[in-house]
């Protein structure tokens, strides 16, 4: 294909490009100056867009498969319910330009297996499977028996280990059960591994600015995590549960609503990136009328200093990737998949520039995966290929990445599955 304009994820745009894809292999074959293709590729079928530029990643994302984001209704939501929803939320997740994913809790990890049997359509999902957290904090549904919060999660209340993948929750206590349950979500199929080492908003009877586990529960997940190549992303609004996390040896950092000077040098010294999730805060303040009020009170007081956090960690030099938190299956919900590429422009308002956003995005999300960083987040030879393309130049304008309409054309492991032509659903469809 040729681009007015190529953005490769990290570095300068290169302009006139060119771009070979291979569809049996769905990689990137050519990366170049459209002067310097070879009389093969230049009698390639052949596809002009105006800029060009990798997939993008949302880092953060929940398919939890209910239109109510309720802690009670997530566990008791029967699977076939949740999978059909998680269905329509991977199509649009693909039609906002989001060709990767980390997902971290929810039933991502299972559904995609309908993604790669060639069912349904969707990004490639990198996921954590369950939560992991404290008796009494994040996990916790604390409306409902805490037997049936056990049993769901494919435990019981004694430690008996049942079939994992019934929830987006795993409790644990305690250093041994922190290492069983990191040792479940491997099984279970994760690539990644998250912990809730602060409250958060959306619970009942939390604190976010308060920390959860100790430092030894927090090194056991750490460390078992990482004998198996897995890092680990810690849910962290508050400051000293922040400091703990990074200490212990986590990768990325979410949310971050209390991070200053001080954490973000700390966060620099030990190479800690920040997911600051700023979408889930903006879309969530036009919504509180609909949150339970102790809900919308704690997110009010977050948004407050969660923007300031975020400038901060720029300013002193944190890495960035971004993520969203979307969490809602319901497609007419502002905090469902299809809105992913919004968190692009929102970066800009944090003081990344555009080109910063767009690394962002892409090849640092990506990063985020340790060992298990995959070939993508690049337009560079021998990658996926794995594209977007707009019609205008979204460094003169990012506002582009609000509407993901705007993004006309999507390639998935090379191959066109959105196009301004064509509606690609469902999967096989011509």
């Amino acid at each position: 294909m040729f681009a007015d304009q190529l953005i490769p994820g990290r570095g300068d745009p290169i302009y006139q490009a060119a771009v070979g894809i291979s569809i049996k292999s769905g990689t990137i074959t050519y990366v170049g100056k459209q002067a310097d293709i070879d009389d093969e590729l230049a009698a390639a079928p052949r596809t002009h867009v105006a800029c060009l530029m990798p997939g993008l990643w949302d880092c953060h994302i929940h398919y939890c498969g209910v239109g109510k984001v309720d802690y009670p209704e997530i566990i008791l939501q029967h699977p076939a319910t949740a999978g059909a929803a998680i269905a329509r939320g991977f199509y649009d997740t693909l039609m906002s330009g989001v060709t990767s994913v980390k997902e971290l809790s929810g039933y991502g990890l299972e559904a995609y297996a309908a993604v790669k049997a060639g069912y349904i359509m969707g990004p490639t999902v990198y996921g954590a499977g369950a939560a992991l957290g404290m008796t009494g904090g994040g996990c916790n549904a604390v409306t409902l028996p805490l037997d049936t919060v056990w049993s769901r999660q494919g435990t019981d209340n004694a430690g008996q280990r049942l079939w994992s993948g019934q929830s987006i929750f795993a409790l644990a206590d305690g250093v041994e059960e922190c290492r069983k349950a990191v040792r479940q979500q491997i099984r279970r199929g994760a690539t990644v591994i998250k912990v809730l080492a602060t409250g958060s908003v959306m619970s009942v009877n939390e604190d976010p600015s308060f920390r959860s586990y100790s430092d030894e529960e927090l090194r056991v997940i750490v460390d078992e995590a990482a004998m198996q190549g897995r890092s680990v992303a810690a849910h962290a609004h508050g400051k000293q549960g922040i400091i703990a996390a990074v200490k212990a040896g986590v990768r990325t950092i979410e949310h971050g609503s209390y991070i200053d000077e001080e954490v973000a040098q700390l966060m620099v010294k030990h190479g800690v990136t920040l997911v600051a999730t700023a979408y889930i805060t903006h879309a969530g303040l036009k919504k509180l009328d609909r949150m339970p009020p102790e809900t919308a009170a704690k997110l009010k007081h977050i948004a407050g200093i969660a923007h300031k956090a975020y400038c901060t960690a720029v300013n002193v030099g944190v890495k960035i990737a971004l993520g969203t938190d979307i969490c809602s299956s319901d497609p007419r919900d502002l905090l469902s998949p299809g809105h992913s590429c919004e968190e692009v422009y929102l970066a800009t308002k944090a003081g990344l520039t555009p080109l910063q956003a767009i690394e962002a995005a892409t090849i640092n999300a990506a990063e985020t995966l340790g060992a298990f960083t995959p070939k993508k987040g690049l337009v560079k030879l021998g990658w996926d290929a794995d594209l977007i393309a707009f019609d205008a130049d979204p460094l003169e304008n990012m506002k582009l990445f609000v509407n993901r309409d705007n993004i006309r054309y999507v390639w998935k492991g090379g191959k066109l599955v959105k196009s301004p032509r064509k509606i690609f659903w469902p999967p096989g469809s011509t």
